[in-house]
């Protein structure tokens, strides 16, 4: 994987990822973000109607926490998970948790990390968190960390024992990579660890720089127990720290203004778990991501019954939703628990989102950022 940076403004990054994948031939534009799954599908859709979605992302996110339990499963069938969930030709990023999923605190110990699936929780030392991404194979994965700092205020004291856990685990899982035929072509994402801890975060950027890994994953800015000016503090004196030619992913962070605020920080990687979590709510996606808006064409707001509402569940938008159904349709379908709800407006949120990110990088080779936050905003 190489990143190739064609313009930094304002601290904002654009480039494009190359060479990705186990054959090398796929690439990936920055900003930008991963396609969220559930053991490899998009929650609510086929991989026919994923198919049906303009500008899906060409790396898809697992968590491990669903994965471990199917380890057995996939050591007998050997030929790795792409293969396995119907996705060979994917470019497969292994995240340590799934977003969506609040873990519970204080399972984390010196040689162990805990992560959650389906059979409770399971506690991870680096021996078997690698042995079971021998068996995975994944493109890209998290390395195992103590991420164990989102829930409070935390004290210097545990911000420290964080970063001292993950820099060891993250030297362990090196040297047992380099030991493991199977990993050689999968490329481990260091991990950036230390609460709201300034002089933490700073340590914890420095030392995984110097470790050979392939990326940086923002750790422990997802939620609300951080509060926003020290969040954006911290990434800007983080990303300062890291080294401009890899990668830089965060985790937890979908909020529209939110990514804005992060691209300007230098975070190049989001998920796309917000899409998912609006459609779970019944909702859809329609902020204006247009950062030249025509006034004689922009949509005016109204308050309307949704049950009478025959328009499309965004004007203009190009998904198959709101091409072939309306608002009072959909509305039907929540209504009446039907699962074609759910699908439609998955189809509809992805594509919207995606097509944000689209926007983001216009508006960057176009030096309008502003006017695009402005949109997004208002």
């Amino acid at each position: 994987m190489k990143l190739s940076l064609s313009k930094i403004v304002d601290g904002c990054r654009l480039g494009t990822l190359i060479n990705l994948g186990r054959k090398g031939v796929h690439s990936m534009d920055i900003p930008g973000c991963l396609l969220y799954t559930k053991m490899g599908s998009a929650p609510h859709l086929t991989h026919d109607t994923l198919q049906m979605v303009k500008g899906v992302p060409v790396v898809a996110q697992l968590s491990l926490a669903t994965l471990a339990d199917l380890h057995e499963v996939l050591a007998e069938y050997k030929e790795g998970t792409g293969k396995f969930i119907g996705m060979p030709e994917s470019v497969l990023y292994c995240s340590l948790h799934d977003s969506v999923i609040c873990c519970p605190p204080g399972y984390n110990s010196n040689k162990a990390v805990s992560i959650w699936g389906c059979r409770g929780r399971m506690e991870m030392t680096a021996s078997k968190f690698m042995a079971i991404q021998r068996v995975i194979q994944p493109d890209w994965f998290q390395c195992l960390s103590d991420g164990d700092t989102i829930v409070g205020e935390i004290s210097k004291k545990r911000a420290k024992k964080s970063v001292d856990r993950s820099l060891s685990f993250l030297d362990e899982c090196l040297q047992l990579q380099e030991e493991s035929p199977e990993l050689q072509q999968s490329l481990m994402i260091g991990v950036i660890e230390g609460g709201d801890i300034l002089e933490e975060r700073l340590r914890s950027a420095r030392e995984t720089a110097k470790r050979p890994v392939a990326g940086f994953l923002l750790d422990g800015f997802q939620g609300n127990t951080m509060a926003k000016e020290t969040k954006l503090e911290l990434l800007s004196s983080v990303t300062a720290e890291l080294p401009e030619d890899k990668p830089r992913l965060i985790h937890g962070i979908g909020r529209p203004d939110e990514v804005l605020e992060c691209i300007e920080r230098g975070v190049d990687i989001f998920e796309s778990c917000f899409p998912y979590q609006v459609t779970e709510r019944g909702c859809a996606l329609s902020f204006s991501y247009n950062y030249q808006p025509n006034p004689e064409t922009a949509a005016s707001s109204a308050a309307v019954l949704y049950q009478d509402d025959f328009g499309p569940l965004v004007k203009g938008c190009s998904c198959y939703c709101c091409q072939n159904h309306s608002r009072a349709y959909v509305h039907h379908l929540l209504m009446t628990n039907e699962l074609l709800a759910g699908v439609l407006l998955m189809m509809h949120n992805l594509q919207h989102y995606f097509g944000f990110f689209c926007s983001i990088r216009d508006a960057l080779r176009e030096n309008k950022l502003d006017q695009l936050k402005k949109s997004v905003i208002s």
